[in-house]
């Protein structure tokens, strides 16, 4: 017998029916509320609203724990490659011996855009913000595949997914490379996802870039860690957009769209601009730190909002990023005062009471600039990382046979109805 729960109104009491997780999380669903009082609820930013039940990804703040389609994140971490991860994400399974070969494949063959979108970049402002060209180019994709935008078998939907992942990336250095007046260049065949990126991105056709493996893996696993992570800003978004109809190219378009805020997908660029403004004040990072307890300040890179213990994510990012810091031995103060600032809160009952563990912001953003990634580029390094997730939430969507397009209701606080007066 299904559990109920009751609501007790001024007028009646009604029953909706409770529905369970199966990590044992407890919903009420409200759906037949309106219909049958003529109320809503409210919850203003939905902190206490489930917007749909879905398969892919489960996190236990509390408990400091992550898993995507029921893996913990530390498996799929150590033990996949993006793809592979992006494959488990979207499709709910790894891919078998004959659907990986696959992919890559297909990753591999549609990983050079079309000529005439690399001749869109020189038409754009050179100084223009990389999430805006990157939403930009995400659409424009779609017009030089038409054929993909409306998806009626498997087959069409892989082929997607797959141009889109691949192509992501290209956009992506190719953004960086025309804001800096370089040659775009172009993907080679012979590398996998993450070496053909930082090629992409570093090359010049005078000098190819050298690819270090220890820097490849810890852009695998900067991508892995960031591939979805429930229902946030940008992934609900994509879910929205998605509900209308709309196109995979535009959901997840929209998707950076809203990952560009400063309050999602800025994190880790945050912690980067306070980094500076210590080392440009010359102020010793124990002193910062105990003016920051004093005014009650924020640290950036530090707690999170979900995770109340530890984030399962930086503890990886942690140990990779000591490795790759001693082997590539750079001389950058901003990274010295991260190690340092590691060190203090980590060791301050002040934070430790508090439960302001350093998050997976604070490791890619040291992780990202130790590669050579510059700071305007951050974000787009987590949209790239956040497409399986997106694919995924579309997924969803779009195979729901029950699906409804999403129309959240408001409390209207406005006037009344009023006669129309002209003030002159």
């Amino acid at each position: 017998m299904t559990k109920t729960a009751k609501l007790q109104l001024p007028d009646k009491t009604v029953e909706f029916p409770i529905v369970v997780g199966t990590e044992g999380e407890h919903a009420i669903d409200i759906s037949r509320l309106r219909s049958e009082t003529g109320y809503i609820t409210l919850d203003e930013g939905y902190r206490n609203t489930g917007s749909c039940q879905s398969d892919i990804t489960y996190i236990d703040g509390e408990a400091g724990i992550l898993r995507y389609r029921g893996i913990p994140i530390e498996q799929v971490a150590q033990q996949c490659t993006f793809t592979e991860a992006a494959w488990l994400v979207i499709y709910g399974e790894l891919p078998t011996e004959v659907e990986a070969a696959r992919f890559r494949q297909q990753l591999t063959d549609h990983a050079t855009i079309h000529e005439g979108l690399r001749q869109s970049f020189q038409m754009l402002p050179y100084n223009g913000h990389p999430m805006a060209i990157l939403s930009a180019m995400i659409n424009t994709l779609s017009c030089y595949h038409p054929m993909l935008l409306q998806m009626e078998t498997p087959e069409d939907f892989e082929e997607a997914t797959a141009r889109l992942l691949s192509k992501v990336r290209t956009v992506a250095a190719a953004t960086y490379k025309s804001a800096i007046g370089r040659t775009i260049e172009y993907p080679r065949p012979d590398l996998g996802y993450c070496a053909n990126f930082l090629h992409m991105m570093f090359s010049e056709p005078h000098k190819p870039y050298e690819i270090d493996e220890d820097v490849v893996s810890a852009l695998n696993l900067i991508l892995i860690l960031h591939a979805d992570h429930e229902q946030n800003c940008s992934t609900s978004t994509v879910r929205m957009v998605a509900s209308s109809g709309a196109n995979l190219f535009a959901s997840c378009s929209a998707g950076v769209c809203a990952l560009w805020g400063p309050l999602h997908g800025g994190a880790n660029v945050a912690v980067m601009n306070q980094l500076n403004e210590i080392h440009k004040s010359g102020i010793d990072v124990a002193e910062f730190v105990a003016h920051l307890k004093e005014t009650k300040g924020k640290l950036f890179g530090f707690g999170h909002a979900v995770y109340k213990s530890f984030d399962p994510r930086a503890k990886l990012l942690g140990q990779i990023a000591d490795k790759l810091l001693k082997k590539l031995k750079i001389n950058d103060p901003l990274l010295d005062i991260a190690r340092r600032l590691e060190e203090t809160a980590l060791s301050d009952s002040y934070f430790i009471d508090r439960q302001l563990y350093p998050n997976v912001d604070f490791y890619s953003g040291i992780l990202l600039r130790a590669i050579g990634i510059p700071v305007d580029m951050f974000t787009v390094m987590f949209a790239m990382g956040r497409m399986p997730g997106w694919i995924a939430n579309y997924k969803e969507v779009h195979d729901d046979p029950k699906g409804r397009i999403y129309r959240p209701r408001q409390v209207y606080q406005g006037p009344t109805q009023r006669e129309l007066v002209r003030p002159f």
